[in-house]
């Protein structure tokens, strides 16, 4: 991720730069980023106290959320806005982080905001960002560099924040100490072999025919990995002033069947039982689309949604928000 669209915050790590509007380069011949005096990809300013009837909502998430890879109206928050009248969306999505900084990142800036619905977007790769305690960022001179993220995690048997307030100077692996190394964001598994595999143009037929699974911490309703973000969702859904949906957003694998989707789709339907919250699964939508137009949900080469895909999204996710509206 490129820190030139980011500013330094000391409880989140980062956020957008307060009235940024910029060009991206992209292999879809690029994309606009516009951002607010609160520092979120938004079109509007945000304001706490509701001045109108509108139903309000607020997103939560990552890149996904935030729209990595096409411009602020097509992204499926938008399109949300759109497709329901009398809605207004604050969309306050942040590229690269996880479920963790996206929980503190509410309790900094949108406790407070008056919202009839809060919708907690899980891209539910986000289960390995929030066991990291570190993560690769790539300057304006294209370098590699590790900055610190906060994290939770159970000590003592309390669930606690760590890393706070972060740094924030870049770090250097090898005065990290060796058990720190260890938690530095690569980005996924086997990143040597995935680079081969990516390189030789055999990615997909690679992932089926080893029947890749991509996001193994979903595998047992006991690993470390699944109880911290049970955690944060369980605290976030107590805090909530306002009707709380939580939706798990499928990797591309699991919308182009090259992986099971079983354990993570197993974990999130415990969590509704378990904590009695609304949660939609919007897996099923998506599949119902041919495989080709599946296949075009996602960049040729960058895994974000494209305009298509942030649609077949809105399209699912509306439908849900209406009747809970």
């Amino acid at each position: 991720m490129n820190r030139q669209l980011f500013q330094y915050h000391p409880t989140i790590g980062y956020k957008f730069i307060s009235n940024l509007k910029t060009r991206i380069q992209h292999e879809n011949g690029g994309y606009l980023v516009k951002t607010n005096e609160w520092g979120f990809r938004s079109e509007i300013e945000f304001n706490k106290e509701k001045k109108s009837d509108a139903k309000r909502i607020l997103f939560f998430g990552d890149s996904f959320t935030a729209g990595d890879g096409v411009s602020n109206k097509f992204r499926f928050t938008d399109i949300v806005e759109q497709t329901l009248p009398g809605v207004e969306v604050f969309n306050f999505g942040l590229p690269g982080s996880g479920t963790d900084q996206q929980f503190l990142l509410y309790k900094e800036f949108g406790k407070d905001v008056e919202c009839d619905l809060i919708v907690l977007v899980v891209l539910v790769e986000n289960i390995r960002r929030i066991k990291s305690h570190y993560r690769y960022y790539y300057n304006e001179a294209g370098e590699k560099q590790i900055y610190q993220k906060p994290y939770f995690d159970f000590k003592d048997n309390i669930f606690q924040l760590f890393n706070t307030p972060v740094e924030s100077q870049p770090l250097k692996m090898e005065d990290l100490p060796a058990n720190e190394q260890e938690k530095v964001d690569t980005g996924g598994r086997f990143v040597m072999a995935r680079s081969i595999v990516n390189a030789l143009g055999l990615k997909e037929i690679t992932q089926k025919f080893t029947k890749y699974q991509p996001v193994p911490e979903y595998n047992t309703a006991n690993s470390p990995e699944w109880l911290v973000l049970k955690e944060i969702i369980k605290l976030w859904s107590e805090m909530a002033q306002a009707k709380f949906l939580v939706v798990p957003l499928p990797l591309y694998q699991f919308i182009e069947e090259t992986s099971s989707p079983d354990n993570y789709r197993a974990r999130f339907g415990e969590l509704k039982s378990e904590l009695n919250i609304e949660i939609f699964d919007p897996l099923n939508d998506l599949l119902a689309y041919t495989a080709e137009e599946r296949r075009n949900f996602r960049h040729k080469t960058d895994v974000h949604p494209t305009n298509a895909g942030h649609k077949a999204i809105a399209d699912s996710l509306s439908k849900k928000i209406a009747e809970m509206l």
